[in-house]
């Protein structure tokens, strides 16, 4: 977990839907706005290159970020990000100010460790089917977990690991477990017996 995200920003002067696109095509930014922190709404440019190349790692959209804006650094969390619906560039990021000591709720992506040697599968013949791809947690931002790991080693067939088994690094909490909603997050399931040719056959004669 020893990614670190620095992300050059500059303010933005000019706005609206022309003025973006401009900045799309001739300079090869992406327009933005960072917010948050009781601080004024900024619009911002990033480079389409250097964003481009971040988003290529699953830890951006789940750390927090060093955004260097006209020369001065601040944190903040990605927020929302939209693309070019053929292209799928990016075409526009909000960045949120983080509060160090104020909890922030953030999605993290979950990885899941020992899937090959998994008992439901490799001594029970099932197969894995995956609820889940990321969770809600909240914490303090120095808590940010990159990912949480799920260990499927001792699932058997028929049986589920749901959010309250998931181990959680210090001062985390899952939002769904807070509002009483213990989720499944993957499980094994047995795998449907295959009909032999003789029992395809009889099946024929009748």
């Amino acid at each position: 977990m020893a990614n670190q995200f620095e992300l050059a920003a500059e303010t933005r002067k000019d706005q609206g839907k022309a003025a973006s696109r401009r900045l799309r095509r001739l300079a090869e930014k992406v327009p933005g706005i960072m917010y948050g922190a009781n601080k004024t709404p900024t619009p911002i440019s990033v480079g389409l290159k250097e964003l481009s190349k971040a988003l290529e790692n699953e830890a951006f959209y789940s750390k927090i970020l060093t955004i260097i804006l006209d020369g001065k650094a601040e944190k903040a969390i990605l927020r929302d990000l939209q693309r070019h619906p053929v292209k799928n560039i990016p075409t526009h990021i909000d960045l949120q100010r983080i509060d160090e000591n104020a909890k922030l709720t953030m999605r993290v992506p979950l990885h899941f460790i020992n899937e090959d040697i998994c008992h439901g599968v490799k001594e029970q013949g099932g197969e894995i089917h995956h609820g889940l791809s990321d969770v809600e947690v909240s914490c303090l931002p120095k808590h940010l977990p990159e990912y949480l790991t799920v260990d499927m080693a001792a699932v058997t067939v028929g049986h589920a690991v749901h959010l309250s088994d998931l181990k959680l690094p210090e001062g985390v909490a899952l939002v769904q477990l807070t509002l009483g909603h213990d989720l499944s997050v993957a499980n094994v399931r047995a795998l449907k017996a295959e009909e032999t040719p003789a029992a395809a056959e009889g099946e024929k004669k009748k």
